[in-house]
């Protein structure tokens, strides 16, 4: 009779357990984590969808298109002579465990974009006024990008994502950046920008699945010349979600402490 029992339990439990493995799987797929959603398939022949107003729609679940650093992107010899000496000596000397970004703090508009799932929002739907970049990763921050034809503020308040009007170029749009604070590295690698810092990027929908960002970097008071890096987003498989992500500032574990998650499995 026990043996019985056992048998119906372990029967009864593999067909409660198989279908609970498979919605985990498929939000494991669906919803992102630390490297993002899973990139839906290429589709270089299919072009970019438009909104009714005919400006490319820029939305969709994307990841990356800022993770990488400049110096994975440019030559030694280029970011070399771009860094000024005192740009690049703090460069040098920092490490990972030093990376705001790695203490749950926002790394500024480069990093939004960084190996996380992310989202253009356009708003509103037609004519859009303005339009949010809203990401999977520290703080719940967003990014607001004013399209409603104002200026930049004469002497803006320093911020993380800085003050950010865009524009159409036919199918491209530009961002213009200033305002932005020197609490955050300009990326991954240690790379200090002042509060001089004005970036343009270009974004273009090439095809469905592909968005291509180009960025140019002017700051005088740490590169001796503006210079442009290119990076590229990928679009999510259908379906794909931003997760929920908590990171909070001062956090006591992980890379920026070096401390293990007591609660992570031994």
């Amino acid at each position: 009779m026990k043996r019985g029992l056992v048998v119906l339990v372990a029967v009864a439990t593999t067909g409660l357990i198989a279908p609970l493995l498979s919605e985990s799987q498929e939000l494991g797929r669906r919803l992102g984590g630390a490297n993002g959603p899973t990139a839906a398939e290429a589709t270089p022949n299919k072009p970019a969808p438009r909104l009714p107003d005919g400006k490319i729609d820029l939305s969709g679940v994307w990841t990356d298109g800022g993770g990488q650093s400049l110096d994975q992107i440019l030559k030694p010899a280029e970011l070399d002579q771009i860094l000024r000496p005192e740009t690049k000596k703090l460069m040098q000397s920092r490490n990972d465990g030093q990376d705001p970004y790695n203490y749950c703090l926002p790394g500024g508009p480069l990093r939004i974009t960084g190996g996380f799932a992310w989202r253009f929002i356009q708003h509103p739907t037609t004519n859009a006024t303005h339009i949010f970049m809203l990401q999977e990763g520290n703080a719940h921050t967003y990014r607001q990008i004013f399209m409603d034809g104002r200026k930049h503020p004469e002497d803006p308040s320093p911020t993380w994502y800085g003050h950010s009007i865009g524009r159409w170029d036919g199918d491209t749009l530009v961002i213009d950046t200033i305002g932005l604070n020197t609490k955050f590295w300009l990326d991954g690698s240690g790379i200090q920008h002042t509060e001089q810092l004005h970036m343009v990027e270009r974004w273009t929908r090439t095809n469905y699945t592909t968005l291509r960002r180009e960025v140019t970097f002017e700051d005088p008071g740490a590169f001796t010349r503006p210079f442009t890096a290119t990076y590229t987003a990928k679009l999510g498989e259908p379906g794909s979600e931003i997760m929920e992500y908590i990171c909070i500032e001062n956090n006591q574990y992980g890379l920026a402490q070096g401390l293990a998650d007591p609660s992570a499995p031994k």
